[in-house]
């Protein structure tokens, strides 16, 4: 019994649930990639970047040679991608392109100095590295972007563009626990760029009370009794000291421990790197290729921006022209495959047809020659009776083919074959000579004498042999009765000179009246 196939088809819940909800498809996505030849360390300060856009980039993305960013592009739309990072190196430094998805624009960013994220973990006296950290978007902060010109504004909003907004009103503390801080300064017109994590420790409280808080497994090997380790703060060695700086009220509780709300805690930053030092170059209308807004090193004239302005519409129309043509090409050849597909359909339809007609030709020939054998029967018993004479055996047969001799003896049934020119003529003559009359001789044929050794040529007028045993001449015809093969595959007995039926002259057809 097959399977029943319902009227419709449930909505799957469990893919309406796993979808993302709107505060993350709406979020800044990004790709962080590195084009061209480029070292092992720059590749590795890709791999650290894309831990500072985490949770929102592709962390395990491997990009290939052949990719292009048309191939990037493709894919940004249904990924909800809407920055890209893209990392170069040339002979004269290293480069950043940050790009905004599909239509630019693009700034172009000269790396002067980095360090990986290793060397500054490795750097620092006590490690803090955390991946709960990178579950949740870091926080961005910027430090002197307020200078004048439009390259500023545009740089301001795209560094702010690249992390999700924050909400005040509902975000959540504890979700906050990186952040990215980005200083300008205005005299070199370099840009650092720091990556921080954030941790928070209870202030206000004793020493040895904090490090119980905080869940530390204290060392009591110079305590008596444990009421001695809180009492003596003295006792704890200097590494164990920190400064209760930046000291805040929490509104919140964070996932820290001791850090409940309405409590006081001192906020302190842990670098994890990378570090970055960039320098803003240039920046361009389009998607990596476009107008020239803002150039650092290279300064034009109003003349030659026209001109460059001037040769990329001209460039611009040219395209289009190129694309409607190409969209005419395509209507074109799809009609033209639409017309060849109904001309194949009318042939096969008329082919069909003549089939059709062909087979019933055939079976209107095949039971034409079904005739019953007692129709030929009563038709050759009606010759006789008529004409008194015996009728020729393919006078009533409805079938044409006959049966031939082969060369062995055997009669076997064959078709038409064409005879050759020689055996034509020769039953021709053949034919001459048993009816008396000479004709022209197409085809002389030298026969040998066995006792004399002569050799006499048979010509038209005369075709006889020479016998030198009784110097007579012999005509072929005077020869015993026998059966011979016309031309036509018919079989005729020919009777001896002189003799004939009655009434009938010459050679005569079928056996006669006894």
């Amino acid at each position: 019994m097959g399977k029943r196939k319902g009227k419709s088809v449930k909505k799957n819940t469990a893919t309406k649930q796993s979808a993302e909800p709107e505060n993350l498809v709406k979020a800044p996505h990004s790709f962080v990639i590195h084009r061209g030849k480029c070292s092992k360390d720059l590749i590795d300060l890709t791999k650290d970047f894309r831990k500072i856009m985490e949770p929102f980039t592709a962390s395990q993305l491997k990009e290939r040679k052949k990719n292009t960013i048309k191939d990037f592009l493709s894919v940004s739309g249904y990924l909800h991608v809407s920055h890209m990072m893209v990392f170069t190196e040339t002979e004269l430094g290293s480069y950043m392109r940050l790009a905004r998805l599909p239509r630019g624009p693009t700034l172009t960013f000269r790396i002067h100095n980095y360090t990986l994220a290793r060397d500054v973990i490795s750097a620092l006296r006590k490690q803090y590295v955390i991946e709960r950290a990178f579950q949740n978007a870091p926080l961005i902060v910027l430090n002197s972007f307020s200078g004048e010109g439009m390259h500023m504004k545009l740089m301001a909003t795209m560094f702010q563009n690249m992390f999700p907004t924050i909400n005040i009103t509902t975000v959540k503390l504890k979700n906050i626990r990186r952040c990215v801080l980005m200083n300008y300064n205005p005299s070199t017109k370099l840009i650092d760029m720091r990556h921080y994590v954030i941790r928070a420790t209870p202030v206000g409280l004793n020493k040895g009370t904090k490090k119980m808080v905080q869940g530390k497994i204290p060392n009591l090997n110079r305590c008596k009794d444990m009421s001695e380790f809180f009492d003596k703060a003295a006792l704890l060695s200097e590494s164990e000291f920190e400064d209760d700086g930046n000291q805040v009220e929490l509104p919140q509780a964070l996932s820290a421990r001791g850090a409940a709300a309405r409590s006081r805690s001192a906020l302190r930053l842990v670098e994890l790197g990378p570090r970055l030092q960039l320098q803003l170059i240039k920046v361009e209308d389009g998607l990596m290729d476009g107008e020239v807004l803002f150039h650092e090193l290279v300064e034009k004239t109003e003349e030659e921006k026209a001109l460059i302005k001037k040769k990329r519409e001209e460039k611009r129309r040219l395209k289009e022209k190129r694309k409607t043509q190409q969209a005419e090409n395509v209507k074109r050849k799809e009609k033209e495959k639409e017309e060849l597909k109904q001309k194949a359909l009318e042939g096969i339809k008329k082919k069909k047809g003549l089939t059709e007609n062909q087979r019933l030709m055939e079976l209107a020939a095949a039971e034409s020659q079904d005739i019953p054998m007692e129709q030929d029967e009563d038709d050759a018993d009606y010759y006789r009776e008529e004409v008194g004479e015996e009728p020729e055996q393919d006078l009533f047969s409805q079938n044409p083919s006959r049966k031939r001799k082969s060369d062995n003896g055997e009669g076997e049934v064959r078709g038409f074959k064409k005879m050759r020119l020689d055996k034509k003529l020769k039953k021709k003559y053949q034919n001459n000579q048993e009816t008396g009359h000479n004709q022209d001789n197409r085809g002389r044929r030298n026969f040998q004498n066995t006792d004399g050794g002569k050799t006499f040529n048979n010509n038209n007028d005369n075709r006889k042999r020479f016998n030198d045993q009784d110097g007579k001449f012999k005509n072929r015809n005077n020869q015993s009765s026998k059966t011979k093969k016309v031309f036509g595959g018919k079989f005729n007995k020919i009777y001896k000179t002189g003799k004939s039926r009655p009434g009938k002259s010459g050679k005569g057809k079928g056996k006669s009246r006894k």
